[in-house]
C-alpha cells in the first residue's frame, strides 16, 4: 500500500505550493501503464527523503486544471517545487537511483 498521498486542484495550493520542505508531485493517470510501473519507485522515494521532501501524487484527470497550468503533456511526469515554484520537471519513467538523483540536489542542505 502506498503511504504517498494524493493531492487535487483544492489541496494543491496548501500541500504543494504553501509547503515549507520541497515537494515532489507524481503527475499520473489511473489507466496509464509507465505510470503504474513507476508508482512503487514513488513510493520509496518517499520512504527515502521521509522528512527531507513530501512526496505527492496528482491524477491528471481528475485535476486538468493544475495539469495545465504545469504544461502536463505527457505522463508520468514528475516536478519538484520549492518555496511554491516549479523548479525541476522530468517528463518519463524513471527508476529509483534516477529519481533519487533528480531529487537530489533540490532537497535542502541541512536536511538531507
Amino acid at each position: 500500500m502506498s503511504n504517498v498521498q494524493t493531492v487535487n486542484t483544492n489541496s494543491f495550493p496548501q500541500e504543494v505550493l504553501g509547503s515549507a520542505v520541497p515537494v515532489m508531485v507524481d503527475f499520473y493517470a489511473d489507466w496509464c501503464g509507465p505510470c503504474k510501473q513507476m508508482s512503487p519507485v514513488v513510493d520509496q522515494i518517499a520512504r527515502s527523503h521521509d522528512g527531507s521532501l513530501k512526496v505527492l501524487k496528482l491524477d491528471t484527470d481528475e485535476s486538468p486544471e493544475i495539469a495545465n497550468r504545469y504544461q502536463i503533456m505527457s505522463i508520468p511526469t514528475i516536478i519538484i517545487f520549492k518555496s511554491g515554484e516549479a523548479v525541476a520537471k522530468h517528463v518519463g519513467y524513471m527508476d529509483e537511483k534516477r529519481m533519487s538523483d533528480f531529487v537530489k540536489p533540490h532537497l535542502d542542505k541541512k536536511s538531507s
